[in-house]
Parts: structure tokens; sequence; C-alpha cells
């Protein structure tokens, strides 16, 4: 049976720190409940993208500012990935790499990158809801949603998801852990939006858990709040 949405258009708020599984299971939720699929951080990695191309320093705020006010920059989303173009180029397959993945972090603390892209992620669930993931979907972009979930997972677990994201490093368990607690420092302890769970958020520990078990039990509240029904049992 298939599942039925009972609040339209519903908005689904998945956070949480690098490692967590986000992407993985608001894809696996969007595809169940038939919702478009935003990936936030890949409009910030698209911004970083753009900041790297054109030389100018990360921490030049009033420069990458001026810079983003020219550009234009829009997502797609798609049943199986979320696609973002820059200055109408997709650039969806050269946001991945470790020097954006830096510059990210970097650009999204700036207060006027982050007023834009809020801006252009809201407009996608305009009508139509959506599954958003990102580091403050429940928090500033859609502190209404009618769920919102924090996904977590142990630091060690954490790093080794990274490790299957990234090979071809070359490097250790020891030096992606590494990287993840400075990331989660840089973004715990930011001025702007800092990545903390919101009040009403439903709180996941993913670890030991497959990304389909997860994302049962996701719809499985979403059941519990009235949000959808006609859930098949028979997958539990």
């Amino acid at each position: 049976m298939p599942v039925e949405i009972m609040l339209e258009p519903l908005v689904i708020a998945i956070d949480g720190p690098a490692g967590a599984g986000k992407s993985t299971v608001a894809l696996g939720l969007a595809r169940e409940l038939e919702l478009p699929y935003v990936d936030s951080g890949a409009t910030y990695r698209a911004a970083a993208l753009k900041v790297l191309e054109t030389a100018i320093p990360p921490t030049s705020e009033d420069r990458i500012a001026a810079m983003l006010s020219a550009t234009v920059l829009e997502g797609m989303p798609a049943d199986d990935t979320f696609h973002v173009l820059l200055d109408g180029k997709d650039v969806t397959g050269q946001i991945r790499s470790p020097e954006v993945t830096e510059a990210a972090s970097m650009v999204s603390r700036i207060p006027g990158v982050r007023r834009a892209l809020i801006a252009l992620q809201r407009n996608f669930a305009r009508g139509r809801g959506v599954v958003m993931e990102g580091r403050d979907i429940g928090t500033i972009v859609f502190p209404g949603a009618a769920l919102k979930v924090f996904l977590t997972a142990s630091p060690l677990e954490r790093a080794r998801r990274r490790m299957g994201d990234e090979k071809g490093r070359g490097v250790s368990l020891g030096e992606v852990a590494l990287e993840i607690q400075q990331r989660d420092r840089r973004d715990s302890e930011r001025n702007v939006s800092p990545l903390v769970p919101a009040p009403d958020a439903t709180l996941i520990d993913s670890t030991g858990l497959s990304a389909g078990e997860v994302v049962q039990r996701i719809l499985q509240r979403l059941e519990e709040m009235k949000l959808i029904s006609g859930m098949d049992r028979r997958r539990e």
C-alpha cells in the first residue's frame, strides 16, 4: 500500500553533523514519500566553488557577498540526486573535493551568504513540500517544518562512513576523524546558524543502524504524528 501524505505541502528537515548519514537517509525518505530531495549543503559548496574559481580569499566577507550577488545559483531536485547549477553550468560533480569542502565550511559562516542561500533553499519547498537535509534546516530554514530530525552517530562511525565516501584520498581513519572533529567545532561555535538540534527535533542515533532502518523509524514517527498513513508494516 502506498504511503499517503496527510499534510500538504509536507516539509521534513533533517539536520546533523558530517558523516551522520543525512544524505542517504534524506534521499531514501524522499523516495518513500515521493517528495523532492534537497541537499542544502550543495548550495554552499557551489558558492565555495565560485570563491575558489575567482581566487577570492574565503575570509574576505564583503568581496564574497558582492560576488555572489552577481552569481546565478540554481538547484534542481531530482529523484536520485540534487543538481546545482552555477551561472547555468551543472557543477554537481565538482563540489565534493576536499578543497571545496574546506572552503564551504568557511564561506557558510558569512551572514550575507547564508541569507542569500536560505532564501534559495526555501523556494525549493514552495507549493510541493520537500525533504531537505543540512545543518540548520529545522532551526533556521524551516523552523515550522512538520517534522524535524537531528541525525547523529558515534565519532568513529562517522569517520568510517566519510572514509567510504572519499576513497582514494590516501588518508587514515584518524585523519578523517580529526577533520570531522574540526568541522563539528566550527559548525557548532559559529555565530550564524550554529549546528544545534531544534528544541522539538526527533533525535536519532544512527550508529549500528542501516540507512533503511533509519528511514523506517522516521516513517513510523510521521505516522504517529498523523502526517502520513498507509505504511506497509511488512517492511518493518
